[in-house]
């Protein structure tokens, strides 16, 4: 279950950090949600892996941390689920504006010309 666990970290952060790097503003954004998947995987990671054990405290078990789960990373993962949602939201409208103004959905606003090379040469 670990290492499933951990790859599925890594696989995330890597999918996040390759399409953040792109130079379109849709593939930063879903980068970025990629990488907040990893995050919040490896804060519930963090919390210890058990199953079939409560995170509240019930009669009859001794509340100690051998018969409960950690409760804290379930809800930091719940927080940083609904902040990583609402930065989300204002990301896509900020691409969008951005694209509606600039013609582009570049993230430096400009596209490329076709008539200039790299090289120094052309027009």
């Amino acid at each position: 279950m670990e290492l499933a666990l951990a790859s599925a970290i890594g696989v995330l952060t890597a999918i996040g950090i390759y399409l953040t790097l792109r130079a379109r503003s849709f593939d930063v954004i879903l980068g970025m949600t990629f990488l907040s998947y990893a995050t919040n995987l490896l804060i519930f990671a963090g919390g210890r892996l058990v199953s079939g054990k409560a995170p509240v405290l019930r009669d009859g078990i001794p509340a100690d941390l051998a018969h409960q789960t950690d409760p804290l990373p379930q809800a930091l993962v719940l927080t940083a689920i609904v902040i990583a949602f609402a930065m989300t939201a204002i990301s896509i409208v900020l691409a969008m504006r951005s694209r509606s103004d600039n013609h582009s959905d570049h993230v430096d606003a400009h596209e490329p010309d076709e008539g200039r090379r790299g090289d120094g040469g052309g027009a």
